[in-house]
C-alpha cells in the first residue's frame, strides 16, 4: 500500500500530540491511535479551556466499545472489506478505518464532522502507516454512489442523532450498500431490522464507561422493505 502523506503540521496537531499518548487500544492491538491517559483532564480541557472555539468534547481521543468491537471484526472477517471502497461514518479516532485499511480494502475514506477528529486521523493514520482519506461535512442523508460498504462504531448514544441516521442507514442498504454497525447496547439503537454479526467483551474503562469490560455486538443491517428516502427527513 502506498505510504501516506505527510501533511503541514497544524495547532490541532500540536494539541493532539501534547495530550495523548500513541498506543494500542485494548481489543485492537494491530491499530495504535493517539489515545488520552487521563479522560477526565482531557476531558475538561477540550470543554473549557477551548470552548472558545465551539468544539465538542474529544470523542477522538477514546477507543469506544463500539468501534474497537467492529474494528476486531473486520480484521478478524477481512473479506468484509477486502478490495472494496469503504467509509468509516462519525469516525472519531479513526479505529475502524485503520483496520479496514489494515484488512485489504480498495481505498478508506473517514468522516466526522469534529476539526479535531480529522487531525487525529490523520495522525493515527500515519502512525499506522495506512491510507485513509478524510471528510469533515454532514453526510447524513446524502446518496452514496462511490462506496461499497459503510461501517460506524458506537453512534447511538443521543438523540435525535440515531433516529436520523438509522433511516439514513435503512435508505443506503434499500440500495444496495451494506451497513455495519459496533453497539455496546447503547440507549438509543435500533431494536429490529439486524442480523447479529457478533459479539465482543471490549476491555473498558470506568472513566467512560459503567464496567470495565463492555458487552459490545456488531450488527449487519438489513434491507426491511421500508426505508424512507433521505430527502423526507431532511
Amino acid at each position: 500500500m502506498t505510504e501516506p502523506t505527510t501533511e503541514p503540521a497544524t495547532d490541532r496537531d500540536a494539541f493532539i500530540r501534547a495530550n495523548t499518548a500513541l498506543l494500542p487500544s485494548p481489543l485492537v492491538s494491530e491499530v495504535r491511535l493517539h489515545l488520552a491517559t487521563e479522560a477526565v483532564p482531557l476531558w475538561q480541557l477540550t470543554e473549557e479551556a477551548l470552548q472558545e472555539k465551539g468544539l465538542p468534547p474529544p470523542f477522538w481521543a477514546f477507543a469506544w466499545a463500539g468501534g474497537q468491537a467492529l474494528a476486531r471484526y473486520i480484521l478478524d472477517n477481512p473479506e468484509t472489506v477486502r478490495g472494496k471502497r469503504v467509509l468509516d461514518f462519525a469516525a472519531g479516532s479513526g479505529l475502524v478505518a485503520m483496520a479496514a485499511a489494515q484488512a485489504g480494502a480498495r481505498s478508506v475514506r473517514a468522516v466526522d464532522v469534529d476539526p479535531f477528529s480529522i487531525a487525529a486521523i490523520r495522525l493515527n493514520a500515519i502512525a499506522n502507516k495506512v491510507v485513509v482519506e478524510t471528510g469533515g461535512d454532514d453526510i447524513v442523508g446524502t446518496r452514496l454512489a462511490d462506496i461499497d460498504v459503510l461501517l460506524a462504531g458506537d453512534i447511538c448514544y443521543e438523540q435525535p442523532l440515531a433516529g436520523r441516521v438509522e433511516r439514513w442507514f435503512r435508505d443506503l442498504v434499500a440500495t444496495g450498500i451494506p451497513v455495519i454497525m459496533g453497539d455496546p447496547g447503547r440507549t438509543y439503537r435500533p431494536t429490529g431490522g439486524m442480523r447479529l454479526l457478533a459479539h465482543y467483551a471490549v476491555p473498558t474503562t470506568r472513566e467512560l464507561e459503567d464496567n470495565d469490560v463492555r458487552s459490545t455486538d456488531v450488527w449487519l443491517f438489513e434491507d426491511t422493505g421500508q426505508a424512507e428516502t433521505a430527502e423526507n427527513d431532511r
